[in-house]
């Protein structure tokens, strides 16, 4: 139970604007300076949820990841600039690929020194193959995010039991969370930025303030998301590859932004008000972090994720250092492999890295394709 109920959807979406104005207010503090608005907002959305404020699930939240998430694609991607996105996307792979490595080498490293065989008992799958179950399961969501994690559930059978399946989701969607807060403060630790070469991410910059917003370009800023989202979601079910939803998303508005090369100055403010849904999206996600179901039900699993996303991050920024590849590039990489295609793209564009937000969103999309492969052929080879 929490103060303001999971069904009362009108005080959960209140909430979680207040939570998201507060990281912008915040922001502009000395301390909220350097934490960001995205990283207050994650706090104050766990810390929230935790105090029993607001629920850890409720139909609001199932509503921002359903609508609103797919709705910031097209806002953050109608500035796009297409010469420069093969070069960038080159990079960004080759960062997501190193992510992908430091996924894999954490499984292995914390499924050998940590004894998973007695979790999951529940499931619906042999003693000997748990452990495997379970190290798939989790390459499997810090390659490509909650759609992947959803699937190798049933792959595995982990999804049968259901005490351990909850426990899983929370620590999860915790350190997933907390995750993305750490990686939007890397930027401003000075000594780790001064590591990587620096290059300059917001080329678009000019475009996305070179007109003013008014209320008639916000609503057709609006409008134009919400109809290339809708009719993308129509032809991916036509198809039956609703897989293909946010490829398809990205490749319309790529389409549209290179064929109209004054799209942004006609939808001026679409940016900014994806910047500000991100918010809203950061918070949702934060929400659901159950820090106490976690730690009663199974504390083994806070080891396994602490020690499989610091090696992930060893081998993601220290590799991408010797190989050239700059902060943002990694920090993006990385966050598309944790969390997916929807948060990496919302961060960059948070961080004014506005030239990898259509990478951020690629990258993720590739996650989605290796992280269910890789979890199954894990889960298939350890067994």
């Amino acid at each position: 139970m929490s103060l303001i109920p999971a069904d009362n959807h009108m005080a959960v979406m209140a909430a979680l604007f207040a939570i998201a104005g507060v990281g912008f207010l915040a922001e502009r503090t000395r301390i909220g300076a350097h934490l960001t608005g995205a990283v207050i907002a994650i706090l104050g959305a766990i810390l929230a949820s935790n105090l029993k404020i607001i629920p850890h699930s409720a139909p609001a939240y199932g509503f921002v990841f359903s609508y609103i998430v797919p709705v910031l694609i097209p806002l953050f991607l109608f500035q796009a600039d297409l010469k420069r996105l093969v070069f960038e996307t080159g990079r960004t792979t080759l960062a997501f690929l190193l992510a992908t490595t430091g996924t894999v080498a954490g499984v292995v490293v914390a499924a050998s020194f940590l004894d998973l065989g007695g979790l999951a008992s529940g499931a619906a799958i042999a003693p000997e193959s748990r452990e495997a179950a379970i190290a798939g399961l989790f390459a499997s969501t810090y390659i490509g995010g909650s759609v992947n994690y959803a699937a190798l559930g049933e792959i595995t059978g982990l999804s049968r039991d259901a005490s351990f399946f909850s426990a899983a989701t929370a620590a999860d969607n915790l350190f997933s969370a907390v995750y993305l807060g750490l990686l939007a403060l890397l930027p401003g630790w000075r000594w780790l930025a001064s590591r990587y070469p620096h290059q300059d991410h917001s080329e678009f910059e000019a475009s996305t303030h070179s007109s003013s917003p008014t209320a008639m370009s916000l609503t057709l800023g609006l409008a134009a998301a919400t109809v290339i989202v809708a009719t993308c979601d129509a032809v991916v079910a036509w198809l039956g590859a609703p897989d293909w939803r946010y490829v398809a998303i990205t490749v319309v508005t790529l389409v549209l932004a290179t064929a109209i090369p004054n799209l942004a100055d006609r939808l001026a403010g679409s940016f900014e008000v994806g910047i500000g849904l991100s918010f809203l999206f950061f918070a949702a996600i934060a929400a659901g972090a159950d820090v106490v179901a976690m730690i009663e039900v199974a504390p083994m699993l806070t080891l396994l994720v602490l020690v499989l996303l610091s090696i992930h991050a060893l081998v993601t920024f220290g590799l991408g250092s010797l190989l050239r590849l700059s902060l943002p590039e990694l920090i993006t990489a990385s966050n598309a492999a944790v969390l997916g295609a929807t948060t990496a793209p919302a961060l960059a564009a948070t961080r004014g890295w506005n030239s990898l937000v259509t990478p951020g969103v690629l990258v993720g999309v590739l996650g989605y394709a290796l992280g269910t492969f890789i979890g199954t052929a894990i889960f298939k080879l350890w067994s």
